[in-house]
């Protein structure tokens, strides 16, 4: 039997999504740029919504490729697209962007599976969350993963900074 999955598209819960796109639309000017990073620059960082990754680094839409997960964690998924950015797409830096007053370096796995059991009672152990205890050993690790992948170019330079969220500096970190 087969299972339509085909729906309309909800408008009612993304009017205001649409409005503001329309809205931009209207005076949008294309600047003509390609999909490669102009400044060389990925950034891999947290979804968190007050992080404004371009903002912090001082540049534009169109100047880095951003890459973004719970925790800024380097997964099998970063990895594969670091190929594609630093082979195709002009990237030749990496910053691995985690940041304080995270979730994912505030507890630990079963904490975080328990609060998810709590607000929707779906058991989500089978997935890892990935949390981290310490977030400085995380990004060291995950920095040394990233220079270490095969299948990036050797020129590659890649660092580590996390940023603070209630004060909008950067603090690097040796990895």
């Amino acid at each position: 039997m087969l299972v339509d999955t085909e729906q309309s598209f909800p408008r009612d819960e993304f009017e205001d999504i649409l409005e503001a796109n329309h809205a931009f639309a209207s005076t949008f000017h294309d600047p003509g740029r390609t999909g490669r990073a102009a400044k060389g620059l990925a950034i891999i960082t947290c979804m968190d919504s007050r992080i404004d990754p371009l903002a912090v680094v001082g540049m534009r839409a169109g100047d880095a490729k951003i890459l973004r997960n719970a925790g800024a964690r380097v997964t099998e998924d970063v990895l594969r697209t670091l190929v594609l950015a630093t082979h195709l797409l002009g990237v030749h830096r990496i910053l691995v962007m985690p940041h304080t007053d995270c979730r994912m370096a505030s507890g630990d796995e079963a904490a975080v599976h328990e609060a998810i059991f709590d607000a929707s009672g779906i058991d989500a152990r089978s997935l890892e969350i990935r949390t981290v205890s310490d977030q400085r050993l995380a990004l060291t690790s995950d920095v040394t993963r990233i220079r270490t992948f095969p299948f990036l170019p050797e020129e590659v330079v890649v660092a580590g900074a996390i940023y603070d969220v209630h004060e909008g500096t950067l603090t690097t970190v040796d990895a």
